[in-house]
């Protein structure tokens, strides 16, 4: 297919978050605000565990409710659906998610289906993408799929939404909650989806998109085919501890030593957190979200925030340990995206990962867009996700790349 050129592509410079068009937050209280302006309450859909306590199996839906409240296009429709779902150590956990279904009647044998993993949008309950009513990531592409006639069942990751601590950046968790969203789409809406299904996400959810060929490969699910990983976080050491060339992102450190209490409870955040990197950590732990917390530590450094040789820390250490991608082998044909640009996730330790991947035997195609930063990759590579994912639905061949980036 034909890729967009760097001559073609205009290089936004929106910044690191999934609100792409949403001018930045100078101080706390207009990131609070701009929250506020897309947030929908938490209701008894999420909350209620009546039915969550019932001995279940993973992917098995809880409930489904169609939704009016969201700002979404035109004809499309939209429904929240709670499931059971695995944390890293495979702990069953309760998980929400939304649904979007195109406009019209659905095909004979149901419409395509993507299961997407969004990017980082915090690591409170309210964060969750399913609670906004843009749906997080409406304006960054998303609505382009089913605008090309794709369904799409859109992970919140459990802890977002649902009660509970969200395992922020952890390879497992989420793709857990990736493979199981697609299981559960199914039970709420029995034959308006295909059978066959993609995985796709951005960030956080480029991990865990990736997560899921990897843990397809042990499952060997037939309906499974295929994985678009866009600036993905697949090298978390270099995302959290960036070469100075490479700028990083040092605001979302707070929320990674959240995801490491979350996914290890004796951990102190405080053995990674210096007294100005935890000011803030009590509101983005409990009720703010990315616009807050970018706002919460704007112009500090990771010096600032973090503790001397944190990294180094045996929590940290297990976690990239545990987070390693590229060595494993995936199912079926993988997509990996990334922007020249990136100021968040560094696009060469994508693009090294991609090459460990490569001599690991795993096919892929890598592409690079040029100067494009975060989330204008993510809006500037719609248009390719989308033909990509409809030639594995059309079963084309899968054309890989390496040893040619």
């Amino acid at each position: 297919m034909a890729l967009l050129s760097g001559a073609t592509i205009m290089a936004l410079s929106a910044g690191q978050h999934a609100f792409g068009q949403t001018a930045l937050p100078k101080n706390i209280p207009e990131g609070l605000k701009l929250e506020a302006d897309q947030a929908l309450p938490i209701t008894p859909f999420y909350t209620d565990n009546t039915l969550a306590n019932t001995p279940s199996w993973p992917g098995a839906l809880i409930r489904a409710e169609k939704v009016t409240d969201y700002a979404i296009p035109a004809g499309m429709t939209a429904w929240r659906i709670l499931y059971h779902s695995l944390d890293a150590e495979r702990h069953d956990v309760t998980t929400s998610a939304f649904v979007l279904l195109p406009a019209g009647p659905a095909p004979a044998g149901g419409w395509p289906m993507v299961a997407w993993a969004h990017g980082t949008s915090g690591v409170a309950q309210p964060c969750a993408p399913s609670l906004m009513k843009d749906l997080y990531y409406g304006d960054e592409g998303l609505f382009e799929f089913p605008k090309a006639g794709l369904a799409v069942v859109a992970t919140d990751y459990h802890g977002e939404g649902t009660p509970g601590a969200h395992q922020y950046m952890n390879k497992l968790a989420q793709g857990y909650d990736v493979i199981y969203s697609v299981a559960a789409a199914h039970e709420a809406l029995p034959g308006l989806l295909s059978q066959k299904w993609v995985a796709d996400g951005h960030s956080q959810g480029g991990m865990a998109s990736w997560s899921v060929g990897e843990m397809e490969q042990q499952m060997n699910n037939p309906d499974y085919l295929g994985t678009v990983s866009v600036s993905g976080t697949v090298d978390m050491l270099d995302f959290i501890a960036p070469k100075p060339e490479e700028i990083g992102a040092p605001f979302y450190f707070p929320m990674v030593a959240y995801g490491l209490k979350a996914r290890y409870p004796d951990f102190d955040v405080k053995t990674v957190l210096s007294k100005e990197g935890y000011e803030h950590y009590p509101l983005i732990a409990t009720k703010a979200c990315w616009f807050t917390g970018y706002a919460a530590y704007l112009g500090k450094t990771s010096s600032q925030i973090m503790k001397p040789n944190w990294t180094k820390l045996p929590a940290v250490q297990a976690m990239l340990k545990e987070d390693r991608m590229g060595d494993e082998p995936v199912k079926g044909p993988l997509m990996v995206l990334t922007g020249g640009g990136d100021v968040s996730v560094p696009p060469g330790g994508v693009r090294k990962t991609a090459h460990k991947a490569c001599r690991n035997g795993i096919k892929l195609f890598f592409h690079l867009y040029p100067g494009l930063d975060h989330d204008p990759t993510m809006i500037n590579s719609t248009q390719d996700q989308i033909a990509w994912i409809k030639d594995r639905f059309a079963g084309k061949p899968f054309n890989e790349n390496c040893g040619t980036f």
